[in-house]
């Protein structure tokens, strides 16, 4: 009687792992622009505050993704020295952008290189002014994108946030103006029925930060502000 009940514990525990498999494990690539650059709808705060907060903006994308169930490894994608430095300080690889100008291009060489080093993950580009990033809503997310291009649409439902894809040769991310039109022309699965309203939450001026604050930012962002008074 004791080993019919071990075995029917057995049983049902293998019918739960066979109906609820675990979470598919990617690798996730972060392009963060130098902050001399970045952010130009941000300058109506000052050119050091708009550095700054890029710079925190990435911190903040880069934290909430390492700490998804969900994400096995970061890949940033940037040629600033000392933002490549903090960002390595949290646990990411970063390398050098291979396609100034091209950022689907660069996109598609990181990938590569991504799973040169970790052949068996999927892969996900991340767009990094995502200050408010939950990592609970970046698990929700990948677990509901197909086996081909999957995408989530930013807030106003005209551009793109995170691209993914299981292998390299349907990672073909189309980044740019009009971007969720352009993944969906593309054959692209949007992920659309996930609630997550902190990863479609990207800034790029200062309302949207302003939105961004009503979710919640991280703790980076969070400080940046404070010191910056704004």
């Amino acid at each position: 009687m004791p080993h019919q009940r071990g075995f029917a514990r057995l049983l049902a525990r293998s019918s739960m792992m066979s109906t609820y498999p675990l979470p598919q494990t990617y690798g996730v690539v972060v392009p963060v622009k130098p902050p001399a650059v970045a952010k130009s709808r941000l300058r109506p705060l000052g050119d050091e505050a708009r550095a700054e907060l890029v710079v925190a903006f990435a911190v903040d994308t880069v934290t909430a993704t390492l700490a998804a169930s969900t994400v096995a490894r970061v890949l940033v994608v940037t040629d600033d020295h000392r933002l490549a430095a903090e960002l390595e300080a949290l646990g990411v690889d970063v390398i050098p952008d291979g396609t100034s100008g091209d950022l689907n291009g660069s996109l598609v060489l990181a990938a590569a290189e991504l799973r040169r080093r970790s052949p068996g993950l999927r892969v996900a580009a991340l767009c990094a002014d995502l200050p408010a990033l939950r990592s609970e809503e970046l698990d929700r997310a990948l677990a509901d994108a197909a086996d081909g291009l999957s995408f989530v649409a930013d807030a106003d439902g005209i551009g793109t946030t995170m691209v993914t894809a299981r292998s390299l040769a349907s990672f073909r991310p189309r980044f740019g103006s009009g971007s969720r039109q352009r993944h969906l022309d593309a054959g692209g699965h949007e992920i659309a029925a996930a609630d997550v309203p902190t990863l479609r939450r990207d800034v790029d001026t200062p309302s949207d930060l302003h939105a961004a604050r009503r979710l919640g930012l991280g703790s980076r962002t969070s400080t940046a502000l404070a010191g910056l008074r704004l």
